[in-house]
């Protein structure tokens, strides 16, 4: 495949996405391999969401390059949508109602984190599985967050110790990198679809993409204290969900994602996560 004859559509973290004819598009992975996207295909064919989501239809490799062909999906982004503030956080609502509403099974479950090859549910439970995920995050990227945050290891300690449980089977779809450039929105203003599964998608509390969202939803921007007020206040009215919890899973987030993008710490979302975790107060 000569990708470099093809339309480039949009470039991220993980990959490149093209343009095919057909309403499909082409994204080369630039590490993930065959064997790490299978268990993605296999979600992707698993999700019933009331808009779309990506479905793989082919992994193809070649001379060491992975490119997964892919249905395209219609709308443009939350983003740059035009909609007001307040329309994109409705917008927002409603894609976590529906994520709130799905029932995880075990591809989900089975799903690796982080581009790896290890899914966030190694143990039984919900916080456990969290737990262990922590300390293995620590393990790999300890040292360059100690150096930031001498008092990391404290606060760590402090999260692990609060991390809440979840009943049997009341395990949600995750979607992990909630944010507005991959929610998708039709011409009318409606949600047409979510995109960028597979960074951090797993099964788990539903509060979780809440919480995250809320601080991703205008995270570098001058007002994003005041954007994180708004649609922490819009989710906890919505859902009930304790605004301490949603403190503690974005200090969760900023512990295990800090080094996700830069294992030296050098980038921005490092310096975000720090900044994040200087600000937490917790019991």
């Amino acid at each position: 495949m000569d990708l470099g004859a093809l339309e480039e559509i949009g470039r991220g973290m993980e990959g490149v996405v093209y343009r095919l004819p057909g309403g499909r598009i082409a994204k080369s992975w630039f590490s993930r391999d065959a064997a790490r996207l299978r268990p993605l295909a296999e979600f992707y064919a698993g999700l019933s969401l009331p808009f779309a989501t990506p479905e793989i239809l082919d992994i193809v490799e070649r001379d060491g390059q992975v490119v997964t062909i892919e249905r395209e999906l219609a709308g443009v982004p939350l983003s740059s949508s035009g909609l007001s503030l307040a329309e994109q956080r409705e917008r927002a609502v409603t894609v976590l109602v529906a994520l709130a509403a799905t029932a995880a099974g075990p591809a989900a479950r089975a799903l690796p984190v982080f581009g790896g090859r290890t899914p966030l549910w190694t143990a039984g439970t919900w916080r456990a599985s969290l737990v262990d995920l922590l300390e293995r995050r620590l393990a790999q990227h300890g040292p360059v967050l100690r150096r930031a945050l001498p008092e990391v290891d404290a606060l760590a300690e402090r999260v692990a110790a609060s991390l809440p449980d979840l009943e049997p089977g009341g395990e949600r779809v995750i979607h992990g990198d909630l944010c507005r450039p991959n929610i998708l929105v039709d011409s009318a203003g409606a949600v047409s679809g979510l995109l960028d599964w597979g960074f951090l998608s797993t099964a788990g509390d539903p509060a979780f993409d809440a919480a995250t969202f809320a601080a991703f939803f205008d995270m570098y921007g001058p007002a994003a204290a005041t954007r994180e007020a708004e649609m922490t206040a819009l989710v906890t009215a919505h859902f009930g969900y304790p605004p301490e919890l949603l403190r503690l899973y974005q200090a969760y987030y900023a512990l295990i994602g800090a080094a996700a993008y830069d294992e030296t710490g050098g980038d921005g979302h490092f310096a975000w996560c720090v900044s994040l975790l200087r600000s937490v107060s917790l019991p």
